[in-house]
């Protein structure tokens, strides 16, 4: 409750001698002050069955009905590339996706509280600030004493890390350095338990750092390890390819949202009957397969060699995919022509394909491009080209399986790629989402599949494997360009308040400077004496200088 709501005693007292000064004249002062006194009582009353009520509202457990009233749901969860964040396009995250479908599918609006703290997060669900909490947490016997939880949707394991090129730990008894989880994470219980049969076990708990900066400080060795979930660590190693995994620290853990202990069974019955959709009608699948379906094999030298690209060959061509990508992402077109040539513009291939973006000498004709090694050449070419993969399209196909769907063609044919959706509907799927097609698409290697389809056989495995490595490059290349942005923007602020400083110890050294030249400037030219207004002695006589003045 916040300072306002309190009652305040003075303004009552100033409202009864208020009214005192037009009752006291008609009504005797004896009866005047119990009627005020009753009505001062009264008033009072009010007063704080308002605030009560406000209160009781405010802390009242989630409902599903008073959701609907107020026509908007808040759902708190964490910052992180798992959960929520803020990209140049709006909000992302797994968690905040799926939230913004659990919202629409209430037709109200969703309000986002995110935190940085997990145990903030679960003062905030038990004093009805957040309704529900999304946040990727493990169903633990602990929590399960002190929140409700709907039904899971993902399952993941807890994985022990360090730095590659030191001693891998390969179980407990291994571990002899510094160990730091995140505070009230469900870490903390799973190595209390650990604890129980390895007494020497110890580690520190930190309030103040998040997953991701734990692993920047295992990579400068300020740390020696630290925990993180699976799905979590999978996307950071394409940053951070020097993680490694020492162990899991647990069996696999279902996912799932939580709600607080006295929430109400309606809003339960909402989210029961949500994720069964959510299951049943592929979303579930196709968010898994956007945020991690492209990163579950890892590969240490291909992530080290692209960063190492990045940093000493991209700023060469940089410009000329900018400038080509027009409406793309030029992060998109740098990584498909990485995928394709490793950016080497004299890039060949045994298929016949050539250059920087690897175009057939067919494609080379109709984009206009008389030479495929000429590099803005073949850029232009290559994303030309793309954007008409992605323009044949159906429109019913959301982003972002509409891109990868062009980058499958890209590699395999816009034919091919029809042959393995025509395959997925017949069986069932969804012949609008990637997820479902990616499946297929090596089918068109067996015979009995594709003696059935219009353009008959293709190596189907391989557009798969392009559009996973292509996603992965694309991430770790947005990842590091908003990296060197946000230092470039840190840099250019320091400059400035450099620049500033400097301007004003100018200034200060300009106005000593002045100030000492003025005093050195009245020491040498001190202001003329005063002439005394007595009478002047008599001058002594001299000899006349001039004949008139002698006269």
């Amino acid at each position: 409750m916040s300072d306002k709501k309190y009652l305040d005693i003075s303004a009552i007292h100033d409202t009864i001698e208020t009214m005192n000064k037009y009752f006291l004249f008609s009504i005797k002062p004896k009866l005047a002050n119990s009627l005020l006194t009753k009505l001062a009582m009264l008033l009072l009353a009010i007063f704080i069955t308002t605030v009560l009520t406000a209160c009781d509202k405010k802390n009242a457990p989630a409902s599903l009905s008073r959701i609907l009233d107020r026509g908007y749901i808040n759902i708190g969860t964490i910052f992180g590339p798992t959960n929520y964040y803020t990209t140049a396009n709006g909000f992302a995250g797994f968690e905040y996706e799926l939230a913004k479908k659990y919202a629409d599918s209430l037709n109200v609006e969703l309000r986002i509280i995110p935190s940085y703290s997990l145990d903030e997060l679960f003062i905030k669900l038990n004093t009805g600030d957040v309704d529900v909490i999304a946040a990727g947490l493990s169903i633990t016997d602990k929590r399960l004493q002190r929140f409700r939880f709907a039904p899971t949707y993902e399952t993941i394991s807890q994985k022990l890390v360090f730095k590659q090129g030191n001693v891998r730990p390969r179980k407990v008894e291994d571990l002899t350095g510094k160990l730091m989880v995140i505070s009230g994470s469900s870490y903390v219980e799973n190595l209390e338990a650990l604890k129980n049969t390895h007494s020497e076990l110890t580690w520190q708990e930190t309030t103040e750092f998040d997953s991701e900066e734990l692993l920047a400080k295992v990579l400068s060795g300020e740390i020696d390890y630290t925990v993180m979930d699976s799905n979590n660590l999978a996307i950071n190693r394409s940053y951070y390819p020097e993680i490694s995994i020492g162990f899991s620290i647990d069996q696999p853990e279902p996912l799932a949202w939580m709600v607080s202990r006295n929430s109400q069974d309606d809003i339960m019955a909402s989210l029961v009957e949500f994720f069964g959709v959510v299951h049943h009608d592929g979303t579930l699948l196709a968010l898994d397969d956007k945020y991690y379906g492209h990163i579950e094999k890892f590969n240490y030298v291909e992530t080290r060699t692209f960063i190492k690209a990045v940093e000493s060959t991209l700023p060469k061509y940089q410009p000329l995919f900018e400038k080509y990508a027009q409406e793309l992402d030029w992060r998109l077109l740098a990584a498909i022509s990485y995928q394709e040539s490793h950016w080497n513009p004299t890039a060949r291939s045994y298929t016949g394909v050539r250059g920087m973006m690897m175009l057939t000498l067919a494609t080379a004709k109709q984009m206009g491009i008389k030479s495929r090694l000429d590099t803005e050449q073949s850029i232009r070419g290559g994303a030309k080209y793309f954007k008409r993969m992605i323009a044949m399209m159906p429109d019913r196909i959301p982003s972002p399986d509409r891109t990868w769907f062009a980058l499958a063609s890209y590699n395999i044919g816009f034919g091919h790629l029809n042959d393995a959706r025509i395959i997925t509907q017949r069986q069932g799927g969804d012949p609008d989402r990637w997820v479902e097609v990616k499946k297929r698409l090596p089918l068109l290697q067996q015979k009995k599949y594709y003696k059935k389809t219009k353009h008959g056989y293709a190596r189907g495995e391989e557009p798969v494997h392009y559009v996973d490595n292509i996603r992965r490059f694309y991430d770790t290349l947005s990842w590091l360009d908003n990296k060197a942005k946000e230092q470039a923007h840190t840099l250019r602020l320091e400059q400035e308040l450099q620049a500033l400083a400097l301007e004003q110890k100018e200034k200060e050294q300009k106005a000593l400077l002045d100030s000492n030249l003025e005093n050195q400037l009245q020491l040498s030219n001190p202001l003329p004496k005063v002439e005394s207004k007595t009478e002047p002695k008599a001058e002594s006589k001299s000899k006349p200088s001039s004949e008139s003045e002698a006269k």
